[in-house]
């Protein structure tokens, strides 16, 4: 089972080369390497990934390169977290054409205000405050319940 390992703190201006090189020790062990780039200005994003084939060949490549300074700046390096697929949006009540309109546009728009207030008003009905702060927040809703009947 191959094993992702993630790899921070990297120079913007670092070149592929250069960080395939930090691995070079370990080709046999190794899957891929990918640093990842911006895609409008090809610099390095400050991070990449290395696949090792092994666990225990992670577990070592980890503790002998996590905090090696690479380019003034000592890298990161641990295991990748796994990826999750992104949830589908709910879809909103509006009508149909509506829908139809908005789905030609950008995704990476701001949801609505109506869409928030909706989000917000579902969500505190089911959310609990946090019990670290539950009593600030009494203080505030009796303050703000004094100002308004005062008023």
């Amino acid at each position: 089972m191959s094993i992702r390992l993630y790899v921070g703190n990297l120079s913007r201006d670092l070149q592929r080369q250069d960080f395939e090189n930090v691995f070079s020790g370990y080709t046999d062990d190794l899957v891929s390497v990918k640093l990842i780039s911006d895609k409008k200005t090809g610099k390095c994003r400050g991070f990449g990934f290395v696949t090792v084939k092994t666990e225990e060949k992670a577990d070592e490549i980890v503790a002998q390169l996590n905090g090696q300074v690479l380019e003034d700046l000592p890298m990161k390096l641990e295991k990748a977290l796994p990826r999750t697929k992104a949830e589908p949006e709910p879809e909103s009540r509006e009508s149909s054409s509506n829908n139809n309109n908005k789905r030609t546009r950008s995704n990476n728009r701001k949801p609505s205000n109506h869409n928030v207030a909706a989000t917000v008003a579902s969500a505190s009905t089911t959310a609990q405050p946090d019990p670290r702060w539950a009593n600030q927040l009494e203080q505030l809703k009796a303050m703000l319940a004094s100002q308004t009947t005062a008023s």
